[in-house]
């Protein structure tokens, strides 16, 4: 019988990693989703078939986990999924810290691998937890989302990390009399998690997240090795290393290190020697933009937070429908870090059923950009910030953008003139091909579609 159940858990790693490969292209995507939940299922079925299970236990949790998800579902909004997935991540690195705190109640006489997992599984989880509840808490503005410095903060993250590793190895050394240095790990990391996010804030966010997303998946895969769990250890691993590539990826689109980003401070202080922006602000109405819209053979749409705030994606795609009408090339650029999350834009694009091929990375839109007829900014700013590009002083200096200040024509759609997440003065707008259309996102889209219909009757 327990060859069956290996089997079935083998069955379930294999699932998951032709599923995992499946999400890499849209085509596939939806089918990847569905190839993966079913492996889920197969290692859910097989583990609660296993001997020893206390069901009025599971069932509970079903009920407990379950009413709290189906609440949250319903209650949260498309622009509250990163302070969500925070929260996920956080759900995930507090089960496996519990799951390794639980089985060494259970049996204080660890064996050697066993302890260790333990240590890994407590350690990685507390970070994952407490890191991850602070940045839920910066995320939807509970606490500033503004980096937060204080002397000597490296020097105490430090001692904070060589105490967890101090206290862990004597923990592991001899388990049935570690006790103490356990609590001592789990206190340490709890700290260390607050302690490490911080001092992150501004554009680095997504970065955390996707970070913190691996250090769940590691967590889980430590866990696994705790209760001896093949196919939680395989789906620990795919997450914490998917996470991680993730987190490469972005940190490359950002042209920077991850031990810049996790101790910097960005954004937290202006540096001296910012070049002063010069230009003139140039506003026009949506009724003006229409006419150059109407004439335009290439348009390019740059989402931002600002769009998912508006809730605007609809009336892009709607608007795009009815450009392509009119004979204009549309596509999408997407930036790897814009929005608050990984893949933030993309979520809401495919919502809207925006066409995966039409989505371009700066790389690919970049090059054909002085043949634009008109750039379409919405609710974006630091990553068609100018200055990344043309200020060595600026902390955005470096940062590959999507280079909207060379295209004939740019509509910036925003509110107001307040720089964006980071808090960097944005030159785009003074620039001379760009006008500022100011206003909520959706009603201005709105407006330029209802022009459009007009014009058409």
């Amino acid at each position: 019988m327990e060859s069956a159940f290996q089997l079935a858990y083998i069955a379930a790693a294999v699932l998951f990693i032709v599923g995992l490969k499946m999400l890499g292209r849209a085509e596939t995507a939806r089918r990847g989703n569905a190839v993966s939940a079913v492996g889920m299922l197969v290692a859910v079925v097989a583990t609660l078939l296993q001997s020893g299970i206390d069901y009025a236990l599971v069932a509970a949790g079903l009920v407990v986990g379950g009413g709290i998800g189906a609440v949250w579902a319903r209650r949260v909004k498309m622009t509250q999924m990163p302070e969500t997935v925070a929260i996920f991540n956080g759900a995930g690195g507090g089960a496996s810290l519990l799951v390794g705190w639980a089985e060494y109640l259970g049996d204080p006489s660890q064996g050697a691998v066993t302890a260790v997992a333990t240590v890994l599984a407590v350690l990685v989880g507390g970070v994952t937890l407490t890191g991850s509840v602070l940045a839920w808490a910066k995320l939807s503005e509970r606490v500033s989302g503004r980096p937060i410095l204080f002397g000597g903060q490296q020097v105490v993250n430090g001692v904070l990390l060589l105490g967890a590793v101090v206290t862990g190895v004597l923990y592991a050394v001899n388990p049935p009399a570690g006790y103490p240095f356990l609590l001592a790990a789990i206190v340490v990391a709890l700290v260390l998690g607050v302690l490490a996010v911080l001092p992150i804030g501004g554009a680095d966010m997504p970065i955390v997240i996707s970070l913190l997303n691996s250090y769940s998946g590691i967590a889980a895969s430590a866990a696994g090795f705790v209760i001896d769990n093949t196919v939680l250890i395989v789906a620990g691993s795919l997450v914490g290393a998917s996470g991680l590539i993730l987190t490469q990826i972005m940190c490359k689109a950002m042209n920077r290190s991850l031990a810049n980003v996790l101790f910097s401070g960005f954004g937290a202080v202006t540096r001296a020697g910012t070049q002063a922006v010069e230009g003139e602000v140039k506003p026009i109405t949506p009724e003006d933009a229409y006419y150059v819209l109407e004439a335009a053979g290439s348009v390019v749409f740059v989402p931002g937070y600002g769009m998912a705030v508006a809730q605007a994606q609809h009336v892009v795609k709607e608007l795009a429908d009815i450009l392509e009408a009119n004979g204009a090339e549309v596509r999408y650029a997407i930036h790897p870090v814009a929005g608050r999350m990984p893949g933030h834009m993309n979520v809401l694009l495919a919502e809207a059923n925006v066409p995966y091929e039409q989505l371009v990375e700066p790389g690919d839109v970049n090059p054909t950009m002085e043949n634009v007829d008109v750039a379409v900014v919405i609710g974006a700013n630091d990553v068609v910030n100018p200055a990344a590009k043309e200020d060595r002083s600026s902390p955005l200096y470096g940062m590959p953008i999507i280079e909207v200040d060379r295209a004939r024509t740019t509509f910036v759609l925003k509110r107001s003139m307040n720089p964006g997440f980071s808090g960097v003065e944005n030159p785009l707008f003074y620039k001379p091909n760009t006008r500022m259309v100011f206003g909520d996102a959706k009603a201005v889209l709105g407006r330029l579609v209802a022009e459009f219909k007009e014009a058409a009757a």
